[in-house]
């Protein structure tokens, strides 16, 4: 489902954040599921059986159930499930499908995105139709992506990147500052070497070249908005020397500073 378009996501009743009661059971029936079913356990205990495999199942258990899947499920009445589901159609062909059961780990911005795809509905928020697509387009690709990694790679490399991510907005929060990449690294809590690589991995860039291309972003602001003329500009990003600035200006833009203001 990564490359479906949110239009072709047909949404479906029903759909729900619920607490099972005591005696709650969904049963067997003859027709196996039409369409796709999102189903997420936010806490509780339970066992769900899908086309004769039994999972047992808690908080963070989620399924996709697929159409041609049989499906019940039961739970225990002194700890009861409670629920989100989604039901929905997709209205063109599929390339990728997310598997029909994981244990999601980090579930933080999954449940935030179910409660927001059920919100928009309870309220009758304008467009909610088109949002809600979006959302639940959103929660496919979060599935994919639990899907095509492993759990231990999965917790390091969301670890990694998290304090990669950090030190990038550290930087683009700070341009006019002279960071040194043995400073950077320590923010990070890596090596020197080994964040330098990892930051051109997940950033596209280097260090260096992330720094620059931030400044001469935040000078194109200042020169345009701020008021400022292009020697307080480069007072102000920390460069000692004007024509070294407009050299560098001109590099990354194409045009000097004073033709920019």
């Amino acid at each position: 489902m990564l490359h479906v378009s949110p239009d072709s996501l047909s949404l479906l009743p029903a759909f729900a954040k619920i607490v099972c009661e005591p005696g709650w059971r969904w049963a067997r029936r003859e027709k196996p599921m039409a369409n796709f079913d999102l189903f997420y356990v936010w806490s509780g205990e339970g066992e769900v059986e899908v086309n004769g495999v039994h999972y047992q199942v808690g908080k963070g258990s989620c399924f996709l159930f697929r159409p041609g899947d049989y499906t019940s499920a039961t739970h225990n009445p002194q700890k009861p499930l409670v629920l989100t589901y989604i039901h929905f159609a997709v209205n063109e062909t599929i390339n990728q499908v997310p598997e029909r059961y994981r244990v999601l780990d980090d579930t933080v911005d999954f449940e935030y995105m179910l409660s927001r795809y059920v919100r928009l509905f309870l309220v009758q928020t304008y467009a909610a139709q088109e949002e809600a697509r979006l959302v639940l387009k959103s929660l496919m690709i979060q599935l994919l992506r639990a899907d095509n990694q492993a759990p231990i790679e999965k917790k390091a490399s969301n670890q990694l990147t998290e304090a990669i991510h950090e030190v990038a907005n550290y930087i683009r929060q700070n341009p006019g500052i002279a960071h040194r990449v043995e400073d950077l690294a320590m923010r990070a809590q890596l090596s020197p070497r080994y964040f330098s690589m990892k930051f051109k991995e997940l950033i596209g860039m280097s260090v260096q070249t992330y720094m620059i291309q931030t400044r001469i972003e935040r000078a194109q602001h200042l020169l345009m908005h701020a008021g400022m003329n292009v020697t307080e500009v480069a007072d102000a990003l920390g460069y000692r020397d004007i024509f070294f600035f407009s050299r560098q200006f001109k590099q990354y833009t194409g045009r000097s500073p004073s033709e920019i203001r």
